[in-house]
C-alpha cells in the first residue's frame, strides 16, 4: 500500500505542477485566463475538448454501471459522437459570434442574442447550481480514489485536500491554459492504463477478451441485452437523448470557454470531424466492468471495481499508474468547472464594470467553490447528491434558448424563453424530488424538456396574437437596422 500511496501523491503534485507550467506569468485579464486569449491551436483544442468528457464518472463510472446494469451502459456510447456531429454544423456560427460580440460564457451567449441581461444572469444562475455538485463529485472521486486502494480514510481525505489545493493554484496562475497543459497528460496516461487493463483483466480471469462474454453469455445473459428494470429500454433511449441534446446544444456551461479559446472556427470543425471516433475509448471501462460481473460479488459498490480489479491483477506501482490516472481524470475536469462557474460569476451575475475587480470576483469564486466543494465532500459528501441528479436534467432545458439563439432573425423574444425554461425546471424538480414515479423510467429531464417547449411555443404565440401579430424580433422604437443586424 505504501508504494500505491506515494505514486498516488506523486501523480497528484504532477498534475498541480504541469498546471502551472501552461503559463510563464499569470494572466493579466478575464479574457485571456477564461478563453486563453483565443489563441489555441489544433493540438491544445484537441487535448482540451475531446477529452471533457472523460472524467472520474467515464473512468470508473463506465465500469460500475456496465457491472450492474450491462449493456445499458452502452447509453453513454452514441450520445457523445452524434452530439459532435451536430456541433460541427454550429462551431463555425458559434465561433464568429464569439469573437465579434467578445462572449467569454454561456450566460454572454444568452445574454447578447436575447438582448436580455435577465436571461443572461438566470441562466449563469442555473448553471452555477447544477454544475457545482458536478464540481464536488470530482473532489469526492479524487478521496474515494485514494481511500480504496489504501484501504485508509484519511489518505483519501489528505489527497482530496493536497488536490484541491493544487488545482486551485493552478487554476489561478494559468486559467484554461492550465487545464490545456494537465489535459495532454491526463489523456495519455488514461488511454495507456486503458489499454493495459482492457488485456489484463479479461485474460487474467477468463482467458481474453471473447472467453469473457462468452462466459458473460452462458452465466449472465441477461446483462448482455436491455431488460426490464431500472435500466430499462425506456430509460436507455430517453436518457440518451437528454444526454445527445445536452452535448448538441452545448448546454453544460463550463464546455464553452473551450470552444471561445479557438484560434478559428477551422480547428473546432477538424476537431468535431475526429472527436466521435476518439470517444469511443468510453467502451475500455465498460469492458473492465463485465469482467467483474465474473468474479466480484453482487452488491458490490460498483464505483470502486477497476480499482478492486487492478489491484488484484496488476503489481503495486502498476495498480499506482491506474490510481494516478483516476486522479487525473478528477483534477483536470475539476479545473475546467471552476473555470466555467468563476466565469459565470464574474461576467454574468456580479455585474460590476471595473474589469479588475471582475477579475477578482472571478478568482475569489473559484477558491470560494473549491473550499464549498471540498467541506461538502469532507463532511456531508452526500447533501449535493440530489442535485447531482439535476446536472445533465436541469441543463438541457437551456436547449431552446441556445439553439434558437443561432437564427439570424429570432423568432421569439427572451419572455417565452423565460417562462419555457421556468416550466422545464419546475417539471424536472417535481419529477426528481416529490413525485418521481410518476412517468416511469422516463428522463425527467426529457419530460421537462418538453413542457419547455410547450409553454415557450404557447407564450410566444400568445404573445404575438397580444400584440397585433407583430413579429417579437423587431427592432425597437428607435432601433436602426444596422442596430438589428449588429445584435444578430
Amino acid at each position: 500500500m505504501t508504494t500505491i500511496l506515494v505514486i498516488a501523491f506523486t501523480g497528484i503534485v504532477l498534475i498541480g505542477v504541469l498546471g502551472f507550467v501552461g503559463r510563464r506569468r499569470p494572466a493579466a485579464d478575464l479574457a485571456e485566463w477564461t478563453v486563453g486569449g483565443r489563441r489555441f491551436g489544433a493540438w491544445s483544442m484537441w487535448f482540451l475538448q475531446a477529452g471533457e468528457v472523460f472524467t472520474t464518472f467515464t473512468f470508473l463510472g463506465m465500469a460500475g454501471l456496465a457491472f450492474s446494469g450491462g449493456v445499458a451502459a452502452l447509453y453513454a456510447l452514441p450520445y457523445i459522437p452524434i452530439g459532435y456531429i451536430v456541433v460541427f454544423f454550429l462551431a463555425r456560427r458559434l465561433w464568429t459570434l464569439g469573437k465579434q460580440r467578445g462572449y467569454l460564457t454561456q450566460g454572454d451567449y444568452l445574454e447578447d442574442r436575447y438582448d436580455s441581461r435577465l436571461l443572461g444572469t438566470v441562466a449563469a444562475v442555473l448553471g452555477v447550481v447544477f454544475v457545482l455538485p458536478y464540481l464536488q463529485l470530482q473532489i469526492t472521486g479524487l478521496g474515494l480514489i485514494v481511500q480504496l486502494v489504501t484501504g485508509d480514510s484519511t489518505s483519501g481525505t489528505v489527497s482530496m485536500v493536497i488536490g484541491c489545493t493544487l488545482v486551485v493554484a493552478f487554476v489561478l496562475w494559468a486559467g484554461l491554459h492550465g487545464v490545456a497543459t494537465t489535459s495532454y497528460f491526463k489523456d495519455v496516461v488514461m488511454l495507456v492504463v486503458l489499454a493495459v487493463l482492457l488485456v489484463a483483466i479479461p485474460t487474467h480471469f477468463s482467458g481474453g477478451v471473447s472467453a469473457m462474454f462468452h462466459r458473460v453469455d452462458k452465466l449472465h445473459p441477461e446483462l448482455l441485452t436491455v431488460h426490464s428494470g431500472p435500466h430499462d429500454h425506456v430509460w436507455f433511449f430517453t436518457s440518451m437523448m437528454v444526454s445527445l441534446i445536452g452535448i448538441a446544444l452545448m448546454c453544460l456551461p463550463h464546455s464553452w470557454p473551450a470552444v471561445l479559446s479557438a484560434r478559428d472556427p477551422k480547428v473546432l470543425r477538424r476537431n468535431y470531424a475526429w472527436m466521435p471516433v476518439y470517444e469511443l475509448c468510453v467502451l475500455l471501462p465498460m469492458v473492465v466492468g463485465f469482467a467483474a460481473v465474473l468474479v466480484v460479488k453482487p452488491g458490490t459498490p460498483p464505483n470502486g471495481i477497476l480499482l478492486t480489479l487492478s489491484k488484484q491483477v496488476l503489481p503495486a506501482w502498476a495498480t499506482g499508474l491506474v490510481v494516478v490516472a483516476a486522479i487525473a481524470t478528477a483534477m483536470v475536469p475539476a479545473a475546467g468547472i471552476l473555470i466555467g462557474i468563476s466565469s459565470l460569476v464574474a461576467r454574468n451575475i456580479a455585474r460590476v464594470r471595473a474589469e479588475r475587480t471582475r477579475f477578482w470576483i472571478n478568482h475569489g469564486t473559484v477558491v470560494a467553490a473549491s473550499l464549498l466543494s471540498l467541506l461538502l465532500a469532507i463532511y456531508r459528501p452526500d447533501l449535493l447528491a440530489n442535485l447531482l441528479l439535476l446536472t445533465y436534467s436541469g441543463t438541457v432545458q437551456l436547449a431552446p434558448a441556445i439553439g434558437l439563439g443561432f437564427l439570424t432573425r429570432r423568432p421569439v423574444g427572451k419572455w417565452p424563453v423565460l417562462a419555457g425554461l421556468l416550466a422545464g425546471e419546475l417539471t424536472v424538480c417535481w419529477l426528481t424530488f416529490w413525485d418521481k414515479d410518476l412517468v416511469g423510467h422516463v428522463n425527467a429531464g426529457l419530460v421537462g424538456l418538453a413542457a419547455n417547449i410547450v409553454v415557450l411555443t404557447l407564450t410566444a404565440v400568445g404573445g404575438r396574437l397580444l400584440a397585433g401579430g407583430g413579429a417579437t424580433g423587431a427592432p425597437k422604437a428607435g432601433e436602426g437596422e444596422d442596430a438589428v443586424a449588429l445584435r444578430a
